[in-house]
């Protein structure tokens, strides 16, 4: 049985009974019924923790005439990620710039997360950068259907009708790669990260390992942004008007 967290241990010890009678109601049969709460899942609602804490603090903190530190790192997070939006899908990209800055932050936030002793990232778990994929995924394709109707499905189609039968099939088996892209990467790279950094630290406690706390620190910020950048991709091919 894998070792819970002090965290994990903290929302099992609150929420076990609730948890087990909600899986339970959806046919679920937790591994531990008296810790059903994985770490993945409380390092995730630590992430949304902070999160919720952070906008309620910008929310609380807004002054036109002396704007403070929090609502700077705010303007600067949003302009950056509207920045690219704005190339990338064009216009009405302002629609967009909530969720993708929420993703952003979450799957940054839930890489750092392994950097603080007693914690681990969630994205290092498969299950998490598969819920961020597949979440994406009928996100870009919801809004497809929403700024194209039926005419969406032309995206799949292809240019020659008489090569309906064979586009469309390929075009499907693509978008669905795209989850497993999706996924692999960011969870190939997080897995990885903390795989060394917890390797050196055993092998050699001092000095050597802060080498690898640097690169999963550079890391963590590279994989938020590449997934919003492909997510910032898929969203700009599925509100395309010129299939």
């Amino acid at each position: 049985m894998l070792t819970q967290l002090w965290f994990t241990e903290i929302l099992n010890h609150a929420f076990a009974g609730p948890v087990d009678a909600l899986l339970s109601a959806v046919h679920v049969t937790p591994v531990n019924a008296s810790a059903p709460i994985t770490n993945a899942v409380a390092m995730e609602f630590l992430v949304f923790l902070v999160l919720v804490g952070y906008f309620l603090l910008v929310r609380l903190s807004l002054n036109v005439e002396k704007p403070g530190g929090v609502q700077h790192l705010a303007e600067i997070t949003n302009e950056f990620v509207s920045e690219q939006a704005e190339q990338i899908i064009g216009h009405g990209y302002e629609r967009f710039v909530g969720y993708l800055t929420a993703l952003a932050l979450f799957i940054l936030l839930s890489n750092l997360l392994g950097l603080i002793p007693g914690l681990e990232s969630p994205t290092a778990n498969v299950t998490v950068p598969l819920g961020f994929a597949l979440v994406t995924f009928i996100y870009y394709h919801y809004h497809g259907v929403r700024a194209n109707g039926f005419g969406y499905i032309k995206q799949f189609l292809g240019p020659v009708w008489w090569l309906y039968w064979l586009l469309f099939p390929i075009e499907v088996i693509s978008h669905l790669a795209r989850v497993l892209s999706l996924t692999v990467r960011l969870y190939a790279n997080m897995f990885a990260g903390d795989l060394l950094t917890m390797v050196f630290f055993s092998l050699v406690p001092v000095g050597v390992p802060l080498i690898f706390l640097g690169l999963h620190f550079g890391v963590a910020f590279i994989q938020a942004y590449v997934f919003m950048l492909l997510a910032m991709i898929y969203l700009s091919l599925a509100v395309a008007h010129d299939h």
